[in-house]
């Protein structure tokens, strides 16, 4: 049998380039301005394209929203996490993505002033963080509420630190936000569940 060489690499189509440029200059808009002040106009000139072609990519300003906020949480596999350390792990890794990743910062601008936003930032937990919650917590018809309690806590971290910058919450470490928060999250997640007061 005769030997072939692999084909090579398919080089980066130009819209492929196009587009990312796109989707970056839209997160970094939507983030600094939110979506209602954000247009069109400014992503494209951000991106120094036309505006014709963000429109031709993506339709609408909608369309574009969804697709910059497109986002996997990338949250560990819960059969890899210890539910003794659960809580701490979350805080960290929600840290690390805030940090890396001006999506996230975008998504939560966007969500607390629009509803289409906030529809989207519901989906992407619902269907992320969700499944984590119903894994570990005790009975697994309390996870919507659980996992509900966690968004409270990094999302209610992330506004404070991120969006307005409260200067206490900024001046955090890292490693004080997660001994803050870790157990707070833990006790959300794998406390049993409290029983009303009469």
């Amino acid at each position: 049998m005769a030997h072939t060489e692999p084909d090579p690499p398919r080089p980066p189509r130009r819209s492929d380039a196009t587009r990312h440029a796109i989707l970056q200059a839209a997160r970094e808009r939507f983030a600094a301005d939110g979506y209602d002040r954000a247009t069109i106009r400014a992503i494209a000139k951000d991106a120094k394209i036309d505006p014709s072609m963000v429109m031709r990519y993506y339709g609408s300003k909608e369309g574009l929203y969804a697709a910059a906020l497109d986002i996997d949480l990338l949250l560990p596999d819960p059969t890899g996490v210890d539910p003794r350390d659960v809580g701490r792990t979350l805080v960290s890794h929600f840290l690390d993505l805030w940090e890396k990743n001006e999506v996230l910062t975008a998504m939560l601008r966007v969500g607390a002033t629009n509803q289409a936003g906030a529809e989207r930032m519901q989906g992407v937990f619902r269907d992320q963080l969700l499944p984590l919650a119903r894994h570990v917590c005790p009975d697994p018809e309390q996870a919507a509420t659980r996992a509900a309690l966690c968004a409270s806590q990094v999302l209610g971290m992330a506004l404070a630190r991120y969006i307005l910058r409260f200067q206490p919450a900024v001046a955090l470490s890292r490693e004080e936000i997660v001994e803050w928060l870790g157990p707070t999250v833990q006790r959300y997640l794998t406390a049993p569940y409290p029983t009303p007061y009469p």
